[in-house]
């Protein structure tokens, strides 16, 4: 998936919230994010399958529970976007450091 999937995913707060948690937890059920940020099942469920369209979960189906962890390379493109405009910033700082 491309930066601009990724960015899409992330502008809503709650996938923000629900992707700090699986960062830090690990691997989680669908239940159980639904008790960590106390929303439904359901729309937890929503907001795991935009952000596993957008490359940046991994789901698993352990029995009858799906679970799920971050994609830590989901972020690539994302990262690569962002360090574009860094470049150019960071060139034009070491021309001027640099007296040119």
């Amino acid at each position: 998936m491309g930066a601009q999937a990724a960015l899409k995913a992330i502008a809503e707060p709650r996938r923000v919230e629900i992707l700090s948690i699986l960062r830090d937890a690990g691997t989680l059920s669908v239940g159980e994010l639904a008790e960590r940020v106390q929303v439904t099942q359901q729309a937890v469920s929503l907001h795991l399958k935009v952000l596993e369209e957008a490359g940046l979960v991994a789901a698993r189906k352990e029995g009858v529970r799906h679970l799920y962890t971050v994609k830590p390379e989901g972020f690539r493109p994302v990262q690569e976007f962002v360090a574009g405009f860094w470049s150019t910033h960071l060139d034009a700082l070491k021309k001027s450091a640099e007296g040119e």
